[in-house]
């Protein structure tokens, strides 16, 4: 039978799942689209699969806690202590920076329904805009993820 630190971290490990697949998925999506209508549906797609990451988010914080409480392990390891700072960076990143202008970009795409099967070209210099965002998230997420397995120090 599992106990409940195994069921703690089965729930922490696929809530990290949640968080990451969609994160590396949803820019790859929104890169490939080649028409005003293959946008759309992007951002459809996306729009809808955003709630993933962050009940993921909201289920790894609470069973991160709650498996550092049991294990009496608090903040007393160093690995753990840059993962948090990590992913309170990504947060802002994520929140304060891409979602923003990704809502901005979503406008502009519905603003031009009537222009044909061309993507606006303001849409291309808005998108190299956020694709350094992004990467930058994703390597975030990669290097949480390597200190969560790895606990180096």
């Amino acid at each position: 039978m599992i106990g409940l630190f195994g069921l703690l971290l089965v729930l922490h490990i696929l809530a990290a799942i949640a968080i990451i697949g969609p994160a590396f998925v949803m820019p790859i999506i929104r890169r490939s689209v080649r028409t005003v209508g293959q946008l759309r549906f992007a951002f459809s797609i996306t729009t809808k699969l955003a709630i993933i990451p962050k009940i993921g988010g909201a289920v790894l914080i609470i069973t991160g806690v709650w498996l550092m409480i049991i294990t009496k392990m608090g903040l007393s390891q160093m690995w753990l202590n840059v993962s948090f700072l990590l992913l309170l960076l990504m947060v802002v990143m994520i929140d304060g920076l891409i979602e923003p202008r990704m809502k901005k970009i979503i406008k502009i795409v519905s603003e031009s329904q009537d222009q044909g099967n061309e993507i606006p070209a303001e849409f291309g210099l808005l998108m190299k805009k956020i694709v350094p965002m992004e990467t930058a998230a994703q390597l975030l997420m990669i290097a949480i993820l390597v200190l969560m397995v790895v606990k180096p120090f």
